[in-house]
């Protein structure tokens, strides 16, 4: 655990030395965002109700996604770790030579950049839209905690189907691709470009069933206090979450360990 904290903590280091980015990051999130959320209360002044989300609650979202946005690094279209570029590279090599798990390893460091991302980039992002509308902030400490567990459990998730793109790498050779179409469709699934109840009910349940949910439509459910499964609540939306986080760690552990066994190193 020594290690893994240390590592965790060089990544948020790491990524808070890049104050500008996080700076132009932030005036990024919070344009596209106030964008995204006049659309929709466009959308809104047509139909107040929306299969049971109403224009605030549509906005919310709109800010909860956005804040996510550093942390779950949902909308990339390129790699977001680096063992993706580590593995076409063959520098994995000195990465599996480690005493400790690969996907360990780069969990905590991962974690470190999301920790920074939400700190430095989310919150704020998500601070504008309170300003600037009419967003629901999470005012009880129930309600706070539930949501920052939530966000705790997206961040896992995240990390998991990323980790699981880089690892395309080790039969691909060139996991860029898998990347390319994740970053494209990944915002849809997850309800960051649209909240999944403006979707035809039957398709908006089936998708909110999808690991890619519990990484914004999910949390922003918690956050508004709805159910975010049906027959449930805070508490099915979290454990879905957390069954998601379970299941593709698990998963990425187990093709780690097939990958390595079978490797061919490129470059090296």
């Amino acid at each position: 655990m020594r290690v893994h904290f240390a590592v965790y903590a060089r990544g948020l280091r790491r990524h808070s030395t890049y104050r500008a980015a996080l700076v132009a990051g932030l005036i990024t999130n919070s344009v596209f965002g106030a964008i995204n959320a006049m659309v929709l209360l466009a959308v809104f002044s047509a139909r107040p109700q929306i299969n049971g989300y109403d224009a605030s609650d549509a906005v919310t979202q709109v800010f909860v996604g956005q804040m996510l946005i550093a942390v779950t690094m949902i909308v990339n279209t390129g790699p977001s770790l680096d063992l993706a570029e580590r593995i076409r590279t063959g520098e994995v090599a000195n990465d599996l030579l480690r005493p400790v798990s690969l996907q360990g390893w780069c969990l905590s460091q991962d974690l470190g950049r999301a920790t920074c991302g939400f700190l430095f980039r989310g919150v704020p992002t998500f601070l504008v839209g309170v300003v600037l509308f009419d967003v629901v902030a999470p005012y009880e400490i129930a309600g706070a905690l539930a949501f920052s567990t939530s966000v705790v459990l997206a961040a896992l998730v995240g990390f998991a189907l990323r980790y699981l793109y880089s690892l395309c790498g080790f039969w691909m050779l060139d996991s860029r691709g898998v990347w390319a179409v994740a970053g494209l469709v990944g915002p849809i699934l997850a309800g960051m470009i649209l909240p999944l109840p403006l979707f035809p009910p039957a398709i908006g349940d089936l998708l909110r069933l999808l690991p890619w949910a519990s990484m914004v439509q999910i949390p922003a459910e918690i956050l508004l206090g709805k159910e975010s499964l049906p027959g449930g609540g805070i508490l099915s939306g979290l454990a879905l979450q957390a069954l998601w986080a379970a299941v593709l760690l698990g998963l990425g552990a187990w093709i780690t360990a097939t990958a390595t066994r079978r490797v061919v190193i490129q470059g090296g």
